[in-house]
């Protein structure tokens, strides 16, 4: 196994348990948001104000396809998913934990959707972004975590031991 991959929905704290996660593996940390950022010199909400959601996430699914991971713990974006390229090149030789935290919580968490960056039909709920997402989350996982009540430190604590089960 060469790489972890977080997946999840915005605020699941999937960069958050990903730094953690990456000092306790001695992995490397990439945030594939940043890679967008870096790459256009802008914020998520500005490319998808700027170029719209189905050009956003084109731009991810290439972005992602472009980068090159090793020995690397990967945030994704909450949208990776849409990605099917983008995703197989993801699952290639890794480990795909699917952060699963529950909408009460979400709400919880993200203070203001429209300022986050997140790919998504206009008027577009939480709940709505989640139910549309979800399926495709757990496609992709190797394996779901619950999240919704654990700390970072106890989550990167689950995905490590699940990572020691699989390497042996």
């Amino acid at each position: 196994m060469k790489n972890i991959i977080l997946i999840g929905m915005p605020g699941a704290g999937k960069s958050t348990i990903g730094v953690l996660l990456a000092k306790t593996q001695l992995f490397s940390f990439v945030d594939t948001d940043l890679l967008i950022q870096g790459k256009y010199s802008k914020s998520l909400s500005n490319i998808i104000k700027e170029k719209g959601t189905e050009e956003f996430l084109r731009i991810e699914n290439d972005v992602i396809c472009e980068s090159d991971f090793e020995n690397s713990v990967v945030a994704t974006g909450g949208s990776a998913v849409f990605g099917e390229k983008a995703m197989e090149k993801l699952k290639k030789d890794a480990l795909t934990v699917y952060l699963k935290v529950d909408v009460n919580e979400l709400e919880k968490r993200i203070n203001n959707i429209h300022t986050r960056g997140i790919a998504m039909k206009e008027g577009s709920t939480l709940s709505e972004i989640y139910a549309e997402r979800k399926d495709l989350y757990e496609k992709y996982a190797d394996f779901a975590l619950d999240c919704t009540d654990l700390t970072a430190e106890e989550c990167v604590d689950k995905i490590a031991e699940r990572v020691e089960e699989i390497n042996g």
